[in-house]
């Protein structure tokens, strides 16, 4: 739980810098791409990343300026970062602006649910990890690379002529 505004701020700052990693690894053509029976493709998980940022924000009583329409996918990898980038950077500033550490307690009506504020920014952060993580398994049985992100990925370690963990 963030008890400030500065801790969720330091780890945003880690999360969304690894989540533009991870996206900066996705292509045009890999964006259509899905497993057997999963109905959702690489792109459309970069972009529920992407909007439920805005989603969430709204719903918590901040509008940020960034989209939240999950239909309305773009089908360029960069225009995903790009909206990504504009919706991270805007949420920043709307916190920073209107929110305070005492304000984090305030409880908000999220989908139906009774949230405090400071629990709304920790789902924000761990909805986004859920999801980058299942678009680096999408993205392995799609032949992208996937980047590190918390350790060495498997092809980090070959780059550094190092046997892979396994």
């Amino acid at each position: 739980m963030y008890h400030t505004i500065n801790e969720f701020l330091e780890d945003w700052k880690t999360e969304s810098e690894a989540t533009v990693k991870v996206f900066k690894n996705i292509t045009d053509e890999s964006l259509n791409m899905s497993m057997l029976n999963y109905k959702r493709t690489i792109g459309r998980l970069a972009w529920h990343i992407t909007n439920s940022i805005g989603e969430t924000m709204k719903a918590a009583g901040s509008q940020i300026g960034a989209t939240e329409d999950s239909n309305d996918q773009p089908n360029s990898a960069s225009k995903i970062i790009e909206e990504y980038e504009k919706a991270s950077n805007n949420m920043i500033t709307r916190i920073k602006s209107d929110w305070t550490d005492s304000a984090l307690k305030e409880e908000v009506n999220m989908f139906g649910e009774m949230w405090t504020k400071e629990f709304t920014l920790k789902v924000i952060v761990t909805h986004q990890i859920h999801h980058r993580s299942q678009m680096t398994v999408l993205m392995r049985q799609a032949g992208l690379k996937v980047p590190g992100i918390y350790g060495p990925s498997y092809e980090e370690w070959q780059q550094f002529g190092m046997e892979p963990a396994r």
